[in-house]
């Protein structure tokens, strides 16, 4: 199909989806907010008759028991749980095949997600099979294939930037493969999210700049793409407006209490912006290199993300000239405002030591852009709503520029 042809039929694809989503019953997931309110999820389990979780999280943060208040809590009301901690970033199938096997040899009934994006996408992948045990998760990834009630899920996230506590979106890496693939569905959003700001405090400042960046990005790419419903936009412009005043305070104060919930909140909400509106190239390059080489998602989302807005060119400049107005950056023209909007993004990214490129132990090989562009290419087209849609030579372009 040539790249008009693909063109048209994305856009009518595009349409037909934003009609038949709007008919759907999108849950939001019930919020349990504030410092400590962690080990407040021990009661509530009560409260739902659940009987022994199963608490999914990744090695560091099991080494350092960060979920303590919570367990400590489960004790004194004797509450059984177990605990898989072996969750790797940009989780793999043997991680759910792990989970799901604790999940079923001690007899749980519930899932806690407790950290990042890659934890609470092993949760929801564990969730996925426990609804499903005759299927594997390659027969349940893309749109609307799960089909099926999880067990209660609760994501209590450790960063603020994936967003992963309130989307239908799991991503699964198969190292061997070479593959990383999205499950979308909205029996995958979780039924209840934890946002304790002090479970934040002790993140290293690498951590807190980018998936702070990949909380942005989550806004921006919901808010430019055509699939916006008022919600959403209401959403999106909240995040973006609490990224750019609360990120750099929370990277260089990482105790201040005040900017750890305010960027906890601007992940939620652009979570359900771009859980509903979808994301864009940004994430589509960012999910082929992380397949690849096993880049940070939330690194290769801030290093994307301007030369992504850029390369969209006029096709975004409106939209990106209202964020601009919104966090106060002036121009005379659409096109300087929008550009200034994107100075601000890279300012930013300096003024937290993030690289403009993907270098080092990642670097991207020449002999890969082709692979890279159509693993993209295809992610993207027909769901992605983007501005513009770039062919795969002109991905291609776009890789070298941070390569």
């Amino acid at each position: 199909m040539g790249i008009n042809k693909c063109k048209l039929y994305d856009r009518a694809f595009q349409k037909v989806m934003y009609v038949g989503l709007a008919l759907m019953h999108w849950r939001e997931p019930k919020l349990i907010t504030g410092a400590g309110c962690l080990k407040d999820v021990a009661a509530k389990l009560n409260e739902l008759g659940l009987k022994h979780p199963l608490i999914v999280t990744d090695g560091f943060l099991h080494s350092i028991r960060i979920y303590a208040p919570l367990t400590d809590e489960m004790d004194k009301l004797g509450i059984p749980y177990s605990i898989y901690g072996e969750v790797v970033p940009n989780p793999t199938v043997h991680n759910v095949a792990a989970a799901y096997k604790m999940f079923v040899d001690d007899g749980c009934d519930c899932l806690i997600a407790v950290g990042g994006g890659s934890s609470m996408d092993c949760a929801k992948g564990c969730g996925a099979q426990a609804a499903n045990p005759k299927r594997t998760l390659a027969d349940m990834k893309g749109l609307l294939r799960v089909r099926k009630n999880i067990p209660t899920l609760f994501a209590v996230p450790t960063t603020a930037g994936t967003g992963s506590e309130v989307t239908v979106t799991a991503v699964i890496s198969n190292p061997e493969a070479r593959d990383k693939y999205t499950m979308n569905d909205l029996h995958l959003i979780p039924h209840y999210a934890v946002l304790d700001p002090t479970l934040t405090y002790n993140l290293p400042q690498g951590v807190t700049s980018t998936t702070g960046l990949d909380t942005l990005t989550h806004a921006i790419e919901a808010y430019i793409g055509s699939a916006n419903t008022k919600r959403t936009k209401e959403n999106a412009l909240a995040a973006v407006k609490l990224v750019f005043e609360n990120l750099y305070t929370a990277y260089a104060e990482p105790h201040n209490e005040k900017a750890r919930l305010n960027m906890q909140n601007a992940s939620y909400r652009a979570g359900l912006a771009f859980t509903r509106a979808y994301v864009g190239t940004v994430h589509s390059l960012a999910h082929a290199i992380g397949g690849f080489y096993g880049v940070p998602h939330g690194l290769a989302n801030s290093v994307l993300l301007p030369v992504v807005l850029r390369a969209y060119g006029k096709s975004a400049h409106k939209k990106l000239a209202e964020l601009a107005d919104l966090v106060g950056i002036k121009g005379e023209t659409r096109e300087e405002k929008a550009n200034r909007f994107i100075d601000a993004i890279v300012e930013l990214s300096k003024k937290m030591a993030i690289p403009e490129k993907i270098e080092g132990k990642w670097e991207i090989k020449e002999e890969d852009l082709p692979a890279l562009a159509k693993h993209a290419f295809n992610e993207t087209n027909p769901l992605y709503p983007v501005p513009k849609i770039f062919s795969e030579k002109e991905l291609i372009d776009i890789l070298n520029l941070v390569r």
